[in-house]
């Protein structure tokens, strides 16, 4: 009976959950309904699971509008007639055509007009007319000779009671005051649910009509499979041929990891084929191979990660670098004989390569068949107030202040109210269709028959659900991600070969494990620019671990994540770790499970053990726990069963209540996004990767970090290391300077790309026109060569873009005025070498003080390069201590002057606030500082800046910090330009 259901997927138009929508067909009374959401079938397929578990016979639809305006609605005859509504939506999203007015010549879908939009006489065997309750009079009165042809629509989108809400989100759609939001781009207030007997009621006059409803659906089933993996089956065309090729290139790649001689990891190698094949995975890894040869022959660098690290399989391919025979890394974890959804592989690109590597993905494999994976953006916190501000006409400053001033007195009016009294209910609403991250779909039935296809700008094919669908359905996807770390390194390598001469390769990584003076520089957590071991934190927790191995790094990379940070389990580990001896087990399986990591839950797997062999859950359970640690599950009822099973069988084996919910609390914590070993594992071998470039050429490392837009921190921390390394930061210039940062020898030259208001176009023309015609020869040359106005001309004058000339800026400055400022055009006149040479005014010497270039520096690029920040401190005292010699003051109130270069905020566990300050002191080393709220209230960091900080100097494990008393920012010697 119902056939035009929205769900809150209808974006910005229904207001219901799919389980809400379930739970009142339920209640009205309905066996059969419709979800129609418009213009898409996002939630299409999960409404038919929910149905079938809810015993409903649910069926697929689809509603298409042009723009508000209500054309038709489709309805799924069958499986076929779904994926025709697909192709339809995708055919139109690929073209940005407009919906026509006339349905398509569907084969296997009715289609339901709404009244009085088309003529009875023109309608096809499928076509129908919907008629609403509020126009059943005038169907009556109206002349009609196919009765046959007319069904119930009774249209439902919001609950009762969210009429209101239903036009705010309108007017956020139309992005217009609610007040002026026309009556055409709302729904009519009475669609909502009512029950059966009662929608039967309505339509007693016309009995006709509900006669042919239910004719119209009894034509339909949807019967989906769920179970069975979606993706693309086979590589090669057949499964025997997939299971001769994944074996030939296994037995390649192991003769290059292995060697002829080692039969545990040969058996090992059998043993995980004979797995891959008997559950029809060859293909699976067979792509990803495919993807990973290509990215080798284009020479692009990579990393793969994921759970499928622990697959050898995949180490002797080359998609992994991880050996899992090392790291003792159970391929059960991964992939065992009861697992059916295929292994999750994730490979890290630089984020320069990853569209090429997309462009080769979408060309090699049929374009039907592959499409990246949705996700869906949601109504969250600040922006559901910001959204809602803005269509009750809130000025931007009321908005700010409701949203960080929520108990302002000036907040309590009708109108905030309002705002207020629907914030929960719009939490977590979808709010628009997006990209996932990184993931790819390649299926083996064409894709429209999961779901339409959105195109963003990128032009790619999206698929319309998101991850939590594909899951459902037995997709598994490929994971195609971008890493600023990995362009690190690509570009290294190339600024080093084209510096030294050296190809430097940075391929079998193990060789670094060993070389002690990598090993020095790790243990020293001199780090900055190496991906994942620069920030604050992991340098503070390489330190106090005294981290000088791999297999130290692996578990750090790890510990550092939320999960096990926030659980109090870091801070044991770091004292497990230095006394291993005083370690004591909370119960036996603690021991047995986990004595490499002192009987602590390091690793997503860790928390399996546990669930395991200490819960007594099955592997099954406790691959769910993993699977809700890393935010990938979302059945939060199968979580409650699950927990509620751990606690019966602790009280089976005679636990405490007490140990028992302090190791639920311990898996709990790693609700945070904790690795699993082999992902830790990757991420190490990457850190080690960038430390051995930094480690033997850190000059090199840094240009390479700078023109990959850093990491961490700012560009001014890693020019900082570059100097500390012996480079001379030179300022860009117009015939020494690329469009990005260079080197020669130890010359390292900033690009046109650090200049704030430079235009890009200018950027990219300097060095071109340069390499085209030769060096420029005079500011007039160079603007007759580029074309710069003279607005340009300033911020390269005033950066010493053009010192090599020997005249001062104010001179050149004055040049520049006089020399546009002539009664002529000026244009791009690229390859015009020779110009007339205008006689230059005679003007008395100009001395330009260094204060003013470090201004002007710090203006145009936020930084001063030619100089210090602290020599624009006023005040020449620097404090009474350092870093070099702050460990040596331990328990003593210090004073230093440093610069701010990053912070992080905290809550703590009553809810106040507290900073963690990284700083940097005038010999370019890092301080890091402690502000407790009290401290942090009396003397707030006040964003980036020289300040003096005095406080107590603290040491835990050999890692020197500040506990600050007070600090405030330093005066700086005034500004001679505003003189």
């Amino acid at each position: 009976m119902l056939l035009n259901l929205h769900s809150y997927y209808s974006l910005r138009y229904g207001t219901m959950s799919l389980k809400e929508l379930i739970e009142n067909i339920r209640a009205g009374g309905y066996d059969t309904a419709v979800l129609t959401d418009i213009n898409n079938s996002s939630a299409t397929l999960d409404f038919i699971k929910a149905c079938s578990k809810a015993e409903i016979n649910g069926l697929a639809g689809m509603e298409f509008r042009e723009n508000a305006r209500l054309l038709y609605i489709g309805i799924a005859k069958n499986e076929t007639g779904f994926k025709e509504l697909n192709d339809f939506m995708t055919t139109a999203n690929r073209h940005k055509s407009v919906l026509p007015s006339s349905a398509p010549e569907f084969q296997n879908v009715s289609v339901i007009y709404p009244f009085r939009s088309v003529d009875e006489a023109s309608l096809k065997d499928n076509e129908y007319i919907g008629i609403r309750p509020h126009e059943i009079n005038k169907f009556i009165v109206a002349s009609k000779k196919y009765w046959e042809r007319y069904v119930i629509l009774y249209p439902v989108s919001f609950k009762p009671g969210d009429f209101q809400l239903h036009r705010q989100l309108r007017a956020i759609d139309n992005n217009m005051l609610i007040s002026q939001l026309p009556p055409g781009q709302v729904a009519r207030d009475n669609e909502v649910f009512i029950s059966k007997t009662e929608l039967l009621k309505l339509y007693s006059a016309v009995p006709k009509l509900v006669e042919n409803t239910n004719r119209l659906l009894s034509e339909c089933r949807f019967s989906f499979e769920f179970e069975g993996s979606k993706n693309k089956k086979n590589f090669t065309g057949s499964r025997y041929d997939d299971k001769q090729l994944l074996y030939k290139y296994a037995l390649e790649g192991f003769a290059n990891r292995y060697g002829p001689d080692d039969k545990h990891a040969w058996d090992r190698v059998l043993k995980e084929l004979d797995i891959i094949d008997s559950l029809n995975f060859s293909s699976y890894f067979l792509i990803t191979d495919d993807i990973c040869r290509y990215a080798r022959d284009r020479h692009f660098h990579y990393v793969g990660r994921g759970s499928g690290a622990n697959s050898i399989v995949a180490y002797c391919l080359g998609i992994t670098d991880v050996c899992p025979v090392e790291l003792n890394l159970y391929f059960e974890r991964f992939l065992n004989p009861k697992r059916k959804s295929p292994p999750d592989f994730d490979i890290d690109f630089s984020w320069r390569d990853r569209d090429e590597m997309f462009g080769y993905i979408f060309n090699r494999y049929p374009q039907e068949h592959t499409a990246l994976m949705g996700a869906m953006s949601t109504f969250r916190d600040r922006s559901i107030i910001r959204e809602l501000g803005k269509v009750y006409g809130l000025p931007k400053s009321e908005i700010d202040r409701l949203i960080l001033e929520p108990e302002n007195m000036l907040n309590k009016n009708e109108v905030t109210n309002t705002i207020l009294s629907v914030y929960n209910q719009m939490a977590d609403f979808p709010n628009q269709r997006t990209i996932h991250a990184s993931g790819v779909l390649i299926s083996e039935q064409p894709l429209t028959a999961y779901s339409a296809l959105d195109y963003p700008p990128k032009g790619l094919p999206t698929m319309q659900f998101d991850m939590y669908v594909a899951e459902e359905i037995g997709f598994e996807k490929f994971d195609i991600l971008s890493q600023r770390g990995i362009g690190h390194i690509k570009d290294c390598r190339e600024i080093i070969l084209a510096n030294t001469g050296e190809d430097v390769n940075t391929d079998n990584p193990k060789r670094f494990f060993t070389d002690p003076i990598i090993t020095k520089q790790l243990r020293s957590a001199n780090t900055i620019g190496c991906f994942y071991i620069e920030s604050p934190a992991m340098r503070q927790l390489i330190s106090k671990l005294k981290c000088d191995n791999y297999l130290t790094l692996v578990a750090a990379s790890s510990i550092i994540r939320p999960g096990v940070a926030s659980s109090g389990m870091m801070q044991a580990y770091i004292e497990r770790h230095h006394h291993p001896e005083k370690v004591q087990y909370i119960h036996p399986a603690f021991k047995e499970q986990l004595e490499d990591t002192y009987g602590i839950m390091v690793y997503q797997e860790d928390v399996m053990k546990i669930g395991h062999h200490f819960g007594g859950l099955d592997l099954a359970e406790a691959d769910v726990l993993r699977r809700m640690m890393s935010g990938k599950y979302r059945n939060i009822d199968h979580l409650i069963e699950i927990e509620g099973k751990y606690y019966s069988n602790c009280r089976e084996k005679g636990y405490s209540d007490e140990v028992a919910r302090e190791v639920w609390r311990q898996m709990q914590s790693f609700a945070g996004y904790s690795f699993n070993k082999a992902h830790s594992a990757s991420f190490a071998v990457e850190s080690y990767q960038s430390l051995y470039l930094k480690t033997y050429y850190p000059k090199e490392f840094m240009v390479s970090v700078l023109n990959n837009y850093g990491g961490f921190y700012t560009r001014e921390v890693y020019i900082n290391e570059a100097r500390k390394a012996g480079a001379t930061i030179c300022l860009p210039c117009v015939n020494k300077s690329a469009f990005d940062t260079s080197i020669t020898g130890s010359d390292i030259y900033l690009g046109f790309d650090c200049l704030l208001n430079l235009e890009n176009r200018l950027a990219q023309l300097i060095p071109a026109e340069r390499q085209r015609n030769g060096e420029y020869l005079s500011l007039e040359n160079f603007n007759y060569r580029t074309g710069a106005g003279l607005e340009q001309l300033i911020i390269l004058i005033r950066c010493g873009a053009f010192r090599f000339l020997g005249t001062g800026k104010k001179e050149l400055l004055w040049e520049a005025h006089l020399l546009l400022n002539k009664s002529r055009v000026v244009s791009n006149r690229a390859g015009q070498l020779f110009c007339r040479n205008a006689e230059k005014p005679k003007l008395p010497v100009l001395v330009t003080e260094t204060l003013e270039n470090l201004y002007d520096e710090i203006e145009l690029m936020g930084f001063p390069v030619s100089g210090s920040v602290f020599d624009l401190a006023r005040s020449d005292y620097r404090g009474n201590v350092n870093a070099s010699n702050l460990s040596s003051f331990t328990g003593e109130v210090v004073r230093v002057v440093a610069l701010l270069v990053a912070s992080k905020t905290v809550r703590t566990k009553n809810g106040m606030y507290m900073k963690f300050g990284t700083f940097i002191d005038e010999k370019g080393d890092f301080i890091d500082t402690v502000h407790f709220p009290q401290s942090l209230q009396q003397s707030p960091l006040r964003g980036k800046g020289l300040y003096l900080v005095e406080g107590k100097a603290v040491l835990d494990y050999d890692c020197p910090a500040i506990e600050v008393y007070r600090c405030a920012m330093m005066p700086l010697k005034p500004d001679p330009r505003s003189v």
